[in-house]
């Protein structure tokens, strides 16, 4: 089958920095504002050199506009620019006082104002917390020089910037590092379903060849029992490998720059948009013969193609058992019932019963075929399995799919 890469993108940063760029043009607005008509509704004085204020004026809002690209994600959001960001906003607090001397006087706000932490925040964003005091160090020490005698209120705004930036770059890291745990999650979980799918070809076809031949070839003895018995050999190192979990992983993670990648390398199954509904009963019932009844719905049994070829292969996986472990001579019974909300497939034999614990032991001696084969497939369709049996009266197995998670069993389980 074709394959196809899949990438999901997990980022608590992207809404941070759209925040972040919503606020810079805000609080350039406000500054601007405040300097224009600021002065008179907190009676000061007007600026002693208003062109000094209003050309730093006009370049912050320059500024902001032409950078806010810079500030859309982390990977446009470079060290170059962060500094270039917090000489910008240094600089206006210095050329407070030259615009306005009464500033040192009265408590009131410098040029940049608070668009000053917009400046720090980018910095707790893109390096998380000790990017942030660094930051914000700069900041306080240029707000403390600029007042000359700093009051309680200057202390105040300093240490309110200083404590929120690096709190908020705390919880950046915080969220850097749940986004690369739930990466690793991602990777697990795919390398896990992967096995597991491979683990059922490999059991529908190679494992239940070579136990066939190593029961043919012990029955038949001489050469052919040699053969059956390295045929018995290859078939326990194949299921020691299939359960071991040697896949590699179909995912890689990263810290990117937009927060945790997650690439996936998948097989390109058909979608149930893609095919028509397939009819069950067209699936099933080449399964019926001498010794194998098979009872279906009148009406067409229509499910996803997808989920119709797991189900019915999930089937074949419960007949193969009773074969195998009911003998030649057992009967067995197919029922499909097409439930309103479901489709409930029972397939149930006469022979001597599953002894209590026998497949949680088969299980963790490698014989993956009901755990794989039936609840595997089951459950990656959004079904359910369950075995039922008791020794001397025979096993069902009862397999059930509702209708409203079939065509998205696939794609929730590979998120």
């Amino acid at each position: 089958m074709a394959k196809r890469e899949r990438v999901v993108r997990m980022s608590v940063e992207q809404p941070l920095w759209r925040a972040l760029t919503g606020y810079r043009v805000l609080t350039m607005i406000y500054a601007v504002l405040l300097a224009v008509f600021g002065k008179d509704h907190l009676g000061q004085q007007p600026f002693e050199r208003p062109w000094v204020a209003f050309a730093y004026l006009a370049f912050l809002a320059v500024w902001t506009l032409a950078t806010l690209p810079k500030v859309r994600s982390a990977a446009s959001c470079t060290k170059r620019f962060l500094g270039a960001d917090l000489v910008v906003a240094l600089t206006g607090i210095m050329l407070t006082p030259v615009a306005d001397v009464h500033s040192q006087t009265f408590d009131g706000p410098t040029l940049p104002s608070i668009w000053t932490a917009g400046a720090v925040l980018a910095f707790a964003i893109k390096g998380g917390w000790r990017w942030a005091a660094f930051a914000s160090t700069f900041v306080a020490a240029a707000n403390i020089i600029q007042r000359g005698e700093p009051s309680r209120d200057t202390f105040h705004n300093v240490l309110l910037v200083w404590v929120a930036s690096i709190a908020i770059g705390y919880v950046v890291e915080v969220a850097r590092a749940s986004e690369r745990t739930l990466a690793r999650a991602l990777e697990i979980e795919a390398a896990t379903r992967e096995r597991e799918r491979l683990a059922r070809d490999i059991h529908d076809s190679v494992l239940q060849v070579l136990a066939m031949v190593q029961r043919r070839g012990t029955a038949i003895g001489g050469e052919a029992a040699e053969l059956g018995r390295l045929a018995g050999e290859q078939e326990v190192a194949l299921r020691t490998l299939v359960s071991s979990g040697l896949v590699p992983p179909t995912r890689v993670s990263e810290d990117a720059a937009e927060g945790a990648v997650v690439r996936t390398v998948e097989v390109d199954e058909e979608s149930p948009g893609e095919e028509a509904p397939c009819d069950l009963r067209t699936l099933l019932a080449p399964h019926a013969g001498s010794r194998t009844s098979f009872a279906e719905p009148g009406a067409p049994v229509l499910l996803p193609a997808p989920a119709a070829r797991e189900l019915a292969a999930a089937v074949s996986a419960a007949l193969d058992n009773v074969r195998v472990h009911a003998g030649e001579g057992a009967q067995a019974w197919i029922l499909v019932e097409d439930e309103p909300g479901e489709v409930i497939v029972t397939v149930r034999d006469d022979g001597p019963g599953i002894p209590e614990g026998r497949l949680a032991q088969a299980e963790g001696e490698g014989r993956m075929g009901v755990a794989l084969s039936i609840r595997g497939r089951l459950r990656d369709i959004g079904g359910t399995a369950e075995v039922i049996s008791v020794p001397g009266q025979g096993t069902e197995v009862e397999l059930k799919v509702p209708k409203a998670q079939v065509s998205r069993g696939k794609a929730g389980s590979a998120r």
